[in-house]
């Protein structure tokens, strides 16, 4: 009998990101997929160096909120030692801004998502939600988290995201410029990438705002994948995508 591999779902902070609702979408896929999970609703978790030892996958869905220098170091340290990391939106690239570290090793920070016209404005969360189209890069072809994905159009907020070049990036979304905006040419930012750190791999993807953006048949099967590839023990060689088919990929990643 094979040894389940070990999920730990971290999630908390900001209620308007669904952290219970939209990590419970997932859990059943990871279970389906040969994971044992335990939940976690604070970072305390990963301050327990002998339990993160252990841990082959890291779901994090903790908006904004605050991490402790021991329980940054340990999560930082597991995915050195080879535990992945995955997450979407604000749950991963909007977690613990006063931790600079943690904002250099997920390598994508939230910055803001610019809204519709100020005179259509209520004061909701729909404020923000703008149309907008996630532009897969030629990369994203054969990788095995986006093989068979073309470009995808939403209704959501669209993350402008503050980025740096170790993000291998397999999509981007671009903010426009319209005529109530103070900047002057359009913004391309990363919208999915990963990225390998020590011998971790850390997945993001930026769509993800609520539960029926994730029920999206595009993002979610993103995030399924990167889920999967982000584990320890995937088959997958890091950077290793040329000639994966989209069949092949989805063998690949589900072992």
């Amino acid at each position: 009998m094979t040894t389940p591999r070990t999920a730990l779902v971290v999630r908390g902070g900001w209620d308007g990101h669904q952290p219970v609702e939209a990590t419970n979408l997932f859990i059943p896929f990871l279970e389906e997929n040969g994971f044992s999970v335990r939940i976690e609703e604070s970072p305390a978790i990963y301050a327990d160096a002998e339990y993160m030892a252990t841990v082959d996958l890291i779901v994090q869905c903790t908006t904004m909120a605050t991490i402790e220098r021991p329980e940054f170091e340990g999560l930082r340290g597991a995915i050195e030692a080879g535990t992945g990391m995955a997450g979407w939106h604000g749950g991963i690239a909007d977690s613990y801004r006063h931790e600079s570290d943690y904002l250099t090793l997920i390598g994508g920070q939230f910055g803001c998502h610019p809204g519709k016209h100020p005179d259509e404005r209520k004061g909701e969360q729909a404020d923000n939600y703008v149309p907008y189209t996630v532009n897969m890069l030629p990369v994203a072809a054969n990788h095995p988290i986006t093989a068979g994905i073309q470009d995808y159009d939403l209704v959501t907020e669209q993350y402008w995201v503050l980025a740096d070049d170790y993000c291998d990036v397999l999509a981007t979304t671009t903010q426009k410029v319209r005529e109530w905006d103070p900047w002057h040419r359009e913004i391309t930012s990363p919208a999915i990438w990963t990225r390998q750190w020590g011998e971790g791999r850390i997945f993001v993807s930026t769509p993800g705002h609520r539960v029926e953006v994730l029920e999206d048949p595009n993002v979610r099967t993103v995030i399924e994948r990167g889920m999967l590839w982000a584990a320890r023990g995937s088959d997958q060689p890091y950077g290793d995508h040329a000639g994966t088919t989209p069949r092949k990929a989805a063998a690949e990643v589900t072992r």
